[in-house]
């Protein structure tokens, strides 16, 4: 198989094989935001074949200071749609699918989960996030899932481990917690920070009756990386005899 030119720098490092069963995979990634879209981009640049892109939020100005596909020129725009484009103009070859809307079990069937090689996920809604984690696990799909990432610093304490041995990090222990209530007994993969949240770090937005809390892209992007990291790797692993 002839290398794209813009995958040369990678076929060196890995090998033909491995970038052949890179552009076979297919990747679903549920969350578009300061984590999520920064996995889409490692993918893209990877040469994963096939990606999902599922988030049913627009762009706001609050997101520019993380979230790859938000700029000046996108507020106001869908952002599965808008990171859509954005990776098309780095390989167009890519088969990419972008969903926005939001992922729940009522439409659950519209994202073929079982065909996909790999999930990501990058949800913030709770109930939406177990729902997820539950479905990816029934339908045996390796799932890489990302949990809290605002109110962090220090890139340098993010990590990967089973969620049932991640620590610190209050999103994990609410997701270990609400999945033994669901009677789950699964494993994945957790990135996850080991780094103590920051105080004082949030406001409520009285407009959108939720808590808004303070974020940085040097932690949520390396979160993105070190997820696409898993799946990159996880591939080649297969290519190897």
């Amino acid at each position: 198989m002839q290398t794209n030119p813009i995958f040369e720098r990678l076929a060196l490092l890995t090998g033909g094989k491995a970038l052949e069963k890179f552009s076979e995979t297919n990747v679903l990634i549920f969350g578009a935001g300061g984590v999520g879209s920064w996995a889409a981009e490692a993918l893209v640049r990877s040469g994963i074949g096939k990606i999902g892109i599922v988030d049913n939020d627009t762009i706001f100005a609050s997101n520019v200071n993380r979230q790859l596909e938000a700029t000046s020129l996108t507020i106001g725009m869908p952002k599965a749609s808008s990171l859509k484009k954005r990776l098309l103009e780095i390989n167009p070859l890519c088969n990419i699918t972008a969903f926005d809307e939001i992922f729940c079990l009522e439409n659950a069937d519209h994202f073929n989960i079982k065909e996909a090689d790999y999930i990501i996920d990058a949800i913030d809604s709770f109930n939406h996030k177990l729902d997820l984690i539950e479905t990816a696990i029934k339908e045996n799909v390796i799932l890489f899932s990302s949990m809290g990432m605002a109110l962090k610093k220090d890139p340098l304490l993010i990590k990967a481990a089973s969620i049932w041995k991640t620590d610190v990090c209050p999103l994990a222990r609410r997701v270990r917690s609400g999945l033994k209530k669901r009677g789950f007994t699964g494993d994945f993969t957790a990135v996850y920070s080991s780094e103590h949240p920051a105080e004082n770090a949030s406001v409520t937005d009285a407009a959108l009756n939720k808590t808004v809390n303070g974020s940085i892209i040097t932690v949520t992007g390396t979160a993105g990386f070190l997820l696409a990291s898993l799946v990159i790797n996880h591939v080649i692993s297969l290519t190897v005899e």
